[in-house]
Parts: C-alpha cells; structure tokens; sequence
C-alpha cells in the first residue's frame, strides 16, 4: 500500500467556502467533490446553497466521518450529499465537475497528475491557500473572514489552466 502524506484538519472558513463555490460557479448541473472534506461544510454548502445536482464527500478520518454524516443529516440533504471512506489518492474522482481542496503545497503536487488524468477538460478546481504549481491559475482572490486573510486560487483543466 502506497503511503502519502497526511494532512491536518483545519476547517474552512464560512466566507471561504461561500467564494470557493461561487468561484467555480457551482450550479444545478455540477457534482462538487472535496477532497478531506472535514466537517462537510463545502459539500453542504453546495448543494443547499449553489443547488448543486449532488456533492461528494472523500474522508478517510471515521470520526470526520461521523461529524459530516450527522451535518447532512441535520440539513436534510440525505441522498444528495455522500460521504466516501477513502484516501483521495485513490478515490475515482472522474465524475466532478467541480474539485475543492484545502489540502498542502506537497500534496496538491502529488496529486496534480491524478487530477490531469482523471478529470474532464473544463472542470473547475478550487484550492483554499495552496496554489497547483506549475498550473496557471484562472483568478486569484484573497478572502477576509474576519480574523484573517485567505487565498482562493480558482483553475480550470484543460485550456491555460496547466500551461
């Protein structure tokens, strides 16, 4: 078994998480996955806020697990918002349209050639704080929640997105 490096749970800010959605213009149409998805926030986020067609949850943490299932159950959101028992380097992520991440420099690196690889041209990436390097971002934005700043980096494959 492969061994990647682990990355600390520190929840997004609300206000984040609003401008990453609306970054990547999360609609009707859009399967939303994020990769450690916490407490389920984002996925939450974007199906009952963005009216995302479903959001997909990948955890490998039971005891975020535990805490995202009860925050989909407690918002109604059962059968749209899914949570998978996975290590997101191994998750089947093909089906998203849109990706968000607040992951680490080393581990967004690590996973670039995955994304390239199983993601559609067009689909929208959006990483709290960590940039993709050697990816061209499509909009930079900093975030104020206010105790501090934050960046959003929005790319989109295929195109300039990995020039």
């Amino acid at each position: 078994m492969t061994s990647y490096p682990s990355v600390p749970y520190v929840p997004t800010p609300d206000p984040v998480v609003k401008i990453m959605l609306e970054k990547a213009k999360v609609g009707e149409g859009d399967i939303v996955y994020d990769l450690g998805c916490g407490d389920g926030r984002i996925v939450i986020t974007a199906v009952k806020e963005f009216n995302a067609k479903r959001a997909v949850c990948i955890e490998i943490n039971d005891e975020r697990i535990n805490e995202t299932k009860k925050n989909i159950e407690k918002n109604g959101l059962v059968g749209r918002v899914e949570v998978k028992k996975a290590n997101f380097f191994d998750a089947d992520l093909s089906e998203a349209t849109v990706l968000t991440m607040f992951l680490l420099a080393n581990v967004n690196d690590l996973l670039r050639p995955k994304l390239e690889k199983e993601l559609r041209p067009g689909t929208r990436i959006v990483s709290h704080e960590f940039e993709m390097r050697n990816w061209k971002p499509k909009e930079v934005v900093q975030v104020e929640d206010g105790s501090m700043r934050h960046t959003v980096y929005l790319y989109i494959l295929g195109g300039e997105a990995h020039d």
